[in-house]
């Protein structure tokens, strides 16, 4: 599937390390920002980055990342835009996996044949499709396995068991657990449970399981990494651009450093998983 994916877990098993995996808004708040901002993610400590597809519904997402799609589309960036950006992005990055996390319309208004190639060639590592139901998503995973692009599946609180092994059926690269019953920025998960139900996924699949939705700081970072192969931070980022979206030169740096924080605070924990 995708080597980049499989390279970074496999380095950071050998450091007994979870992985640090930073989300921002293709875009947002500005074009111009996102290569220099993905730089700097990397620089910091982010082991991949995933890069959200801006969309006009975006309806998994809470109202921090809804604004930062609303402040991208206003710029008219789409699809192929951010596949441009990922592709300047690999002239000086061919190492930190980069996945697209965003919704099914763009990708269909394209065909999924095309996308897959144009996400492949661009240097894409894994595509996350918020509301295509695994079980309708057959001819986009296609398309992707194909590319050696890694299909990425959510799982939530409430995936029973069954439908679990279904769904890990297709997965690749990682799965995402979404540790609260809400959108993305809600509150903090329960760590008890979120902990059980990563076991759960583990008797499933060998792929490695990130987790997301209200993880914030450091703290929380260090404390879901104990159970999970990677923690997945948005809001919390997505919120510090829109606070300096009217400086967009600041953005690099203030993001920048708070990833390097969460990155500290995952290598001193070691052990991860």
């Amino acid at each position: 599937m995708s080597q980049r994916i499989d390279t970074t877990f496999s380095g950071l098993r050998t450091e007994r390390r979870s992985a640090l995996i930073t989300f921002i808004t293709a875009g947002d708040p500005e074009p111009a920002v996102t290569v220099p901002l993905m730089h700097a993610l990397a620089e910091a400590g982010a082991d991949i980055i995933e890069l959200g597809v801006p969309f006009s519904d975006p309806m998994a997402d809470g109202p921090v990342i809804q604004r930062a799609s609303e402040r991208a589309l206003r710029h008219g960036t789409r699809l192929a835009d951010v596949l441009a950006m990922v592709r300047t992005f690999r002239e000086q990055d061919s190492r930190t996996p980069v996945v697209l996390m965003g919704y099914l319309n763009p990708i269909e208004v394209i065909g999924y044949e095309h996308f897959a190639r144009e996400a492949a060639e661009a240097g894409v590592d894994g595509v996350l499709t918020v509301d295509l139901p695994p079980e309708e998503g057959g001819e986009l995973v296609e398309a992707l396995r194909q590319h050696g692009v890694a299909p990425i599946h959510l799982l939530a609180p409430t995936t029973t068991e069954a439908r679990m092994a279904r769904i890990l059926e297709r997965a690749g690269g990682f799965v995402y657990y979404v540790s609260i019953k809400g959108v993305t920025g809600g509150a903090e998960a329960d760590l008890s449970e979120a902990a059980d139900k990563i076991a759960a996924i583990r008797r499933h699949t060998g792929l490695p399981v990130g987790i997301g939705f209200g993880i914030r700081d450091a703290e929380s970072a260090r404390r879901f990494a104990a159970i999970s192969d990677a923690v997945i931070v948005g809001s919390a980022l997505v919120t510090q651009v829109e606070a300096l979206a009217d400086e967009p030169q600041k953005i690099p740096a203030a993001v920048a450093a708070r990833v390097a924080e969460m990155a500290q605070a995952l290598r001193q924990a070691g052990g991860g998983a």
